[in-house]
């Protein structure tokens, strides 16, 4: 991947706030959170790079200690132009007040921006770090035509930053940077759409990973060529985000690496994640995965869509790369180290189509949902888009459209995804109208059937007998409509 693709739409509002600053000559503060890999600092620095305004860019070190990180935020205040006299900046600062005074005595009179990257870092080293953050900014900073963009990968950490109880609440805007979209990801690779939904499910979207993906190679040969490296960002990538998260192996790590191994229901975790004293206890386990949903955002929690309430709700690793990773790819980076390449891609080659085809209905459905809030499916009331199954999981309807979830008022379509290299046929359709018929909610008299097929239908499916067929070309059109 060469030069800088995408993000569009975030560049433009960057921008927005900057111009905001050069007309009212005052302060504007954005704090932008993504996991990691996910190219904040890269995002930030090409539009410092294309704004033409004088800019400061700090990056924090985990580690280092408070007197270090002054030193060299003071060292890179010098060095970044802001100030035209670089010696009127102290050598040397009592604490971080003074080295945002310092900060705030530089600031020109044209506008300008100030990056502090990995934020989280400077409060872990200084827990007041927050509260000076918030002096300057109100008695210092907020007079200046400057706009404070403040980054980090903690993702619980930067929201607290702006909660109602904290230094910059009302006084930061939120940025959430999300991995490139697959239509982004098609563009960034130059591949057909089915080759981009796969490279999308290997990466997650992340530009750590797509930056070493060399422009038209297909999805298998990228990942056969990255099976001859250890260090390859293909697994490294994932390999330092769960170091991060779970720098212990602790009991949130086992839950998460439970879900990533293919584990979904509560059950199943709980007896996958417990020790030798059985399985984990329903009241350790449940505050185990609000802590991963809520405050990490690294499950997704999926439920039963239909007019009833149902169970059991489901448990996913929400991005696509560490799911790839728990359940192939770390095995595949062991034979890697050992010197068995060929080995570890036949781990991954043997594995990848069963994986595949789960992996790519969340993704599926997100699409659907886009599409239908841009009104380009049959049905305009549809505004959520999920699976619907029973305790037994028989049966399990990959795609349900309502107009609300979890518990709908209407049932507009129910639907099937068959991402294989054979096609939709009469056995499949007759499968799925099976199932439709016991979602709650659906009436066949007025509800649809859709299918999502890779290789499309075969002759066997008449035309008239479903109502909606997307192909991996109408699943990379959502995001580029949404955009």
């Amino acid at each position: 991947m060469a030069g800088f693709v995408g993000r569009r739409r975030e560049l433009a509002l960057l921008r927005k706030r900057l111009d905001r600053v050069a007309d009212s000559r005052r302060a504007l503060s954005v704090a932008i959170r993504g996991r990691r890999q996910v190219g904040k600092s890269r995002l930030v620095q090409e539009f410092c790079d294309t704004a033409d305004v004088p800019y400061l860019y700090y990056a924090a070190t985990k580690g280092m200690s408070q007197v270090e990180a002054m030193s060299s935020f003071l060292d890179e205040l010098r060095r970044s132009g802001l100030r035209a006299e670089p010696d009127a900046v102290p050598e040397n600062v009592e604490g971080w007040l003074d080295a945002l005074r310092a900060l705030s005595a530089s600031l020109p009179e044209q506008p300008s921006i100030v990056v502090i990257d990995e934020l989280p870092w400077l409060a872990e080293q200084d827990p007041s770090f927050d509260g000076a953050l918030q002096t300057a900014w109100d008695r210092l900073i907020s007079s200046h035509p400057v706009l404070l963009l403040v980054l980090g990968s903690d993702l619980h950490m930067m929201e607290r930053l702006t909660a109602y109880d904290k230094p910059m609440f009302g006084r930061a805007d939120n940025l959430v940077l999300e991995p490139l979209n697959p239509a982004e990801t098609a563009e960034v690779l130059g591949l057909e759409p089915a080759d981009a939904i796969d490279a999308q499910l290997i990466t997650g979207g992340l530009p750590g990973i797509l930056r070493s993906w060399p422009r038209a190679l297909s999805p298998l040969e990228f990942v056969e060529q990255e099976c001859a490296d250890p260090a390859a960002p293909l697994f490294s990538v994932p390999e330092y985000s769960l170091l991060a998260e779970f720098p212990r192996p602790d009991q949130a790590r086992r839950v998460f690496e439970a879900i990533g191994s293919g584990d979904r229901t509560f059950a199943r975790i709980a007896e996958s994640a417990g020790g030798r004293g059985g399985g984990l206890a329903s009241g350790s386990l449940s505050p185990v995965l609000a802590q991963l949903a809520e405050e990490k955002r690294l499950i997704a929690v999926d439920t039963p869509l239909s007019t009833r309430p149902g169970k059991p709700s489901l448990y996913r690793v929400a991005d696509s790369n560490l799911r790839l990773y728990l359940g192939v790819l770390r095995e595949a980076h062991e034979l890697i180290r050992r010197g068995r390449d060929r080995q570890a891609y036949e781990v991954f080659a043997r594995r990848w189509t069963t994986w595949r085809g789960r992996a790519v209905e969340p993704l599926v459905r997100e699409a659907l949902e886009l599409a239908a809030l841009s009104d380009a499916l049959p049905w305009s009331d549809v505004r959520a888009v999920g699976g619907w199954w029973n305790r037994r999981f028989d049966p399990e309807v990959d795609l349900v459209g309502a107009d609300r979830s979890p518990v709908a008022s209407h049932v507009h379509f129910a639907g099937s995804i068959k991402w294989l290299n054979t096609r939709f046929d009469r056995h499949d359709l007759v499968d799925l109208v099976r199932q439709a018929d016991q979602v709650p909610g659906l009436d066949r008299d007025r509800s649809g059937l859709v299918i999502v097929s890779l290789s499309g239908l075969d002759e066997s499916v008449a035309a008239d007998s479903v109502d909606l067929v997307w192909r991996a070309s109408d699943v990379i059109d959502a995001w580029r409509t949404d955009s």
